[in-house]
């Protein structure tokens, strides 16, 4: 665990978060900012890494866990028509949180959709 960072107090419980879900190695909580009707963040328990910038083959295992739950956690929100699973890296990508994390995002109407991402030409 860092002292200083925010997941790790959270999954040692010292920090509260609304839990969604949670396996051995990995814990999902609501996010306390949402950017989406639904956003849970998908955090391994132990810190292992900043960010997907530094995961290795190594960090395979804890990846298809993170993945499971966050599967897993869609299901039981009633995402059937789609959610996302994003990872920020950087602050430049808005990165605020340096311990490894996904923002699984759904619950929009089918009728306007998620907000789309710029494309490689920038629109």
């Amino acid at each position: 665990m860092s002292s200083d960072c925010i997941f790790c107090a959270v999954a040692v419980g010292r920090i509260p978060a609304d839990v969604v879900a949670e396996s051995s190695k990995v814990l999902a909580f609501r996010d306390i900012n949402p950017a989406a009707p639904t956003h849970v963040l998908i955090i391994p328990k132990r810190h292992i890494v900043d960010s997907v910038a530094d995961l290795t083959s190594d960090h395979a295992e804890i990846l298809g866990e993170m993945f499971e739950l966050a599967a897993d956690v869609a299901r039981v929100e009633d995402l059937d028509e789609g959610w996302r699973l994003v990872s920020n890296v950087g602050p430049a990508a808005g990165q605020t949180v340096h311990h490894l994390h996904f923002h699984l995002l759904g619950g929009w109407s089918t009728d306007t959709g998620a907000p789309r991402l710029p494309d490689e030409r920038g629109g």
